[in-house]
């Protein structure tokens, strides 16, 4: 199974209680299935790629052991983490699901990891950049968009994100000219 096998499906957030407990974020629209007791995930690390251990170069794989709803997230628990310390060093990090056990998406759904990339195209489908970067904030989904006119970063809403196009690998835009810096 290779990197471009694995979809980021959560970030750990922080320790919850003292027996290694963490608070994910869901990133995936079947959260219920994706964090289930049995199923199994890989360690990400804070920029979303695979993280292999130490010393057997093998991708850590984590097994939930216990969910549960809490606020916008869930409390989740895992084999390979036993006590807050251990948990604390999660934090940040992302983690992954092979796309095998996943639904795929619809047409006009996405995996985050294929954001980067794709051109930027104004309402007429004329191509204005490329998303260099996105990036995963707590009011949202923000991404980095070069283009000649400079590089600027809009938040993934319908404001200024109006369509994607999987087919296409574009993604149309409405950057307005007071977000370009010299402008």
């Amino acid at each position: 199974m290779s990197n471009d096998e694995l979809a980021i499906v959560g970030r750990l957030h922080r320790p919850h209680g003292i027996r290694g407990a963490l608070v994910v974020e869901p990133l995936t629209d079947a959260p219920d299935a994706i964090f289930a007791p049995g199923r199994r995930v890989f360690a990400g690390t804070v920029d979303g790629a695979v993280a292999l251990d130490a010393k057997s170069k093998a991708r850590r794989e984590l097994v939930i052991t216990e969910s549960k709803p809490f606020k916008d997230g869930l409390i989740v628990s895992f084999d390979a983490i036993h006590d807050r310390t251990e948990a604390e060093r999660w934090t940040g990090r992302f983690v992954l699901a092979p796309f095998s056990e996943l639904t795929p998406p619809d047409d006009d759904e996405f995996y985050l990891h294929e954001l980067d990339g794709l051109t930027a195209v104004d309402h007429d489908g004329n191509a204005v950049g490329t998303v260099t970067a996105w990036y995963q904030m707590p009011h949202g989904i923000l991404l980095d968009v070069h283009t000649a006119r400079g590089d600027v970063s809009i938040p993934y809403s319908e404001r200024f994100v109006l369509k994607i196009n999987r087919d296409a690998r574009s993604i149309t835009v409405d950057i307005p000219a007071e977000l370009f810096e010299n402008e």
